[in-house]
């Protein structure tokens, strides 16, 4: 093995490790990852060598700048390689671990092949686990199905269960398609009764021509109606309970603190991929030829993240917003959101406005007021807890003036009669 390089890297970063490339067990029809396994020639194995694993575990560790170390494993599907290769994994970061220095591993997967063995290794070696769930059966199981089209639902519900027995810190990560975004109520109260205690909300984006989207694509208002739906039953009765990371991020701007995801920061190439082979790309959705930065076998991470080419790639994301964008009242809020999704057109006919912006507008507007509450009451050092009450109290205010054909209080968009005012409603609340 060669020896790494040792070169610390100027600012934090991200690399998501893809060490057995695009290959899947699941054949998820809006997957955008499984046909990335075109670039390299037919036939060869997509999996991380021992050397080459071992050499990237032992420069990222060098080019982390923090006193924690993180790793993320990504796919394709990561728990495909089998257990024995995460093991190795572990042992490998044991052995290039400098001294008073924490290493911490994430890893996102279908959760299909997660087992007893598996759980009992993630929870010693406290993996951080992200599972993809679309909500319930019939929601998750629209797209999310095997090579022979079978649905997964019943497996990825028996792998939380395991990973809850085994006290896994486990995150959902739910893609927001267009069956499941008109049913947020039953998509947020499905994970509520599984117990799950952090979330995302993933905007279905696939482009196909100059501006056109897949069948599969989240429509833009109705992905703005989804968020303002569940973020009104959350602010209400989940403060504190759940962790959302859509709702974190919306509030990070009204606390003067910088945006955790890529996509809403104001530039961004720090969050890296890194492929079966060691070639690096400059983002998950940019893997591709052009954006194709460098290879571990030559050139050290530090160096590759320093590239002059991936720093063009991050401040592109800035210099590049319409006019439209930069006289938005939320722009703070998404900063043109990723660039990815950048193909529509603003109101004026300017290009690069982002296909989501619409239905993001529409819940950052929404979600401001209640969320300049939160920020003030963190401030002042009061509980955030204590908004539900007052915002329930005001609710039960209003719905003593609302009228039967009046918008309900709860802010649902649907009239009083046909929401908090139905018994049937509250029951299920």
């Amino acid at each position: 093995m060669l020896t790494a390089s040792r070169v610390t890297a100027s600012r934090e970063f991200q690399v998501m490790a893809k060490p057995a490339g695009a290959v899947c067990n699941l054949d998820c029809s809006y997957c955008y990852y499984l046909d990335k396994s075109a670039l390299y020639p037919s036939g060869e194995a997509l999996r991380m060598t021992d050397d080459l694993l071992e050499r990237y575990i032992a420069e990222h560790i060098e080019a982390s700048p923090k006193e924690l170390i993180l790793f993320q494993w990504h796919g394709g599907e990561p728990t495909i390689l089998g257990l024995d290769y995460f093991r190795r994994i572990v042992e490998l970061q044991r052995k290039h671990r400098p001294a008073g220095r924490q290493i911490l591993n994430g890893i996102q997967t279908n959760g299909t092949l997660i087992d007893d063995d598996w759980c009992r290794f993630l929870a010693a070696e406290h993996f951080q686990v992200g599972i993809s769930i679309d909500g319930p059966r019939a929601l998750h199981d629209c797209y999310r199905v095997t090579k022979g089209g079978r649905p997964t639902h019943k497996q990825v519900m028996q792998s939380w269960r395991l990973l809850k027995r085994y006290r896994v810190p486990s995150d959902v990560l739910c893609v927001v398609h267009r069956e499941n975004v008109r049913q947020p109520t039953a998509v947020y109260r499905f994970f509520k009764e599984l117990g799950v205690e952090c979330l995302q909300f993933l905007p279905l984006v696939v482009r196909q021509g100059g501006s056109g989207v897949s069948a599969e694509t989240v429509p833009v208002e109705a992905y703005g109606e989804f968020l303002c739906t569940i973020f009104d039953e959350w602010v209400r009765n989940d403060i504190g309970r759940i962790a959302i990371q859509n709702f974190d991020e919306a509030l990070r701007p009204l606390l003067g603190v910088e945006h955790a995801l890529c996509l809403f920061k104001e530039t961004c190439g720090n969050v890296v991929v890194v492929e079966h082979n060691g070639d690096f790309y400059s983002c998950d959705h940019f893997v591709d030829q052009e954006h194709r930065v460098g290879n571990i076998l030559e050139t050290p991470l530090a160096e590759i993240l320093e590239d002059p080419a991936q720093r063009d790639f991050g401040r592109i994301k800035r210099d590049g917003i319409p006019r439209y964008c930069r006289e938005c009242e939320v722009l703070s809020s998404c900063n043109g959101g990723c660039p990815k999704d950048r193909f529509a057109r603003t109101p004026d006919g300017e290009s690069g406005l982002n296909y989501l912006c619409p239905g993001l507008k529409k819940f950052f507007i929404h979600s401001r007021p209640p969320l300049q509450r939160i920020a003030s009451l963190m401030r002042s050092g009061v509980p955030v807890e204590r908004l539900m009450d007052s915002l329930r109290s005001e609710d039960g205010e209003a719905a003593a003036r609302a009228g039967r054909n009046d918008p309900c209080p709860c802010g649902s968009g649907l009239k009083y009669k046909k929401c908090c005012l139905d018994p049937r409603k509250s029951q299920l609340d």
